[in-house]
């Protein structure tokens, strides 16, 4: 929802909150990478767009019956500032986000968490440092996107006061996904972390700033084939299994747009994210 650094976020907080919740909130940021358009001397990490350096044996992603996706971002992980996170990445290697963003069927086909068939339609496909990679034309009927190089910059990044983690530690059983009462969930204070910083933006880790509710919840309902009811405790337990590995918010600069000025989610196990199992990351997108 928010990111910045853990001293000006504190500051905040300690303006809407006593001091006592103040830390308590401090202590649920987590460390997010901050992926901004790289200008001048920046050091690049990734890019937006352009095309793809896939392993020589391997072909572009396809949801079959539907086309290939499009090529969205790469991800240069021996750039990150990866020790200072809480996921465990690689240190070396390229992360490459696909999608299928319905330039082959003028929008008829939609990649939806809650759609088991439609999950083909986005990939992370990891290419291992050292691995000999070729660069692919794009495929028939598909443009792609202008590139943008990436730089990264570390921050601390906070979750909604009503994601799982902070309703947990402020109040235990209130409803998933709504506001709550205590001062986290006050109006001063969402509209203080709006002003501080709004923006949705591209990261790596971290928290994800959610367009509607949070992703882990979505991704959880997918999983759980939206068979449980969202007071039952195994739709929070799913959810807690699952941490952001990267979101895509919409970008000018590389004629980017998903939906209404929406963003593009892929999440992962943590144990999948270790043992770089990342076919096995979900995917999810929310406009407003």
């Amino acid at each position: 929802m928010t990111h910045g650094s853990r001293d000006a976020l504190r500051s905040l907080a300690l303006q809407h909150l006593s001091p006592e919740d103040a830390e308590t909130w401090i202590g649920l940021l987590r460390p997010g990478v901050r992926l901004e358009v790289a200008t001048g001397c920046d050091d690049v990490v990734g890019r937006l767009g352009g095309l793809p350096a896939l392993p020589a044996a391997s072909e572009w992603p396809v949801w079959d019956g539907h086309g290939p996706l499009s090529f969205i971002a790469s991800i240069d992980c021996a750039g990150l500032p990866s020790a200072a996170l809480d996921i465990d990445l690689p240190e070396a290697g390229t992360l490459l986000f696909f999608y299928f963003d319905r330039q082959m069927d003028d929008g008829e086909a939609l990649v939806l968490a809650e759609d088991r068939e439609s999950w083909a339609g986005a990939r992370v496909l990891y290419v291992a440092a050292g691995e000999e990679v070729v660069e692919h034309g794009t495929p028939a009927g598909v443009e792609s996107y202008p590139v943008v190089p990436l730089t990264a910059r570390l921050e601390m990044t906070a979750a909604e006061p009503w994601h799982f983690r902070i309703r947990d530690t402020f109040a235990p059983g209130a409803p998933l996904g709504n506001r709550y009462d205590h001062p986290v969930c006050s109006q001063e204070f969402l509209d203080a972390l709006w002003e501080f910083d709004g923006e949705v933006g591209h990261q790596i880790g971290g928290h994800a700033h959610s367009v509607q509710n949070p992703v882990e919840i979505e991704v959880a309902e997918a999983v759980l084939d939206g068979e449980v009811s969202w007071d039952d405790p195994r739709l929070s337990e799913e959810a807690g299994g699952w941490v952001l590995l990267a979101q895509f918010d919409s970008e000018d600069a590389a004629d980017m747009m998903w939906g209404d000025a929406g963003a593009l989610y892929w999440l992962i196990r943590p144990e999948d994210l270790a043992e770089r199992r990342f076919e096995r990351a979900m995917f999810t997108w929310q406009c407003s």
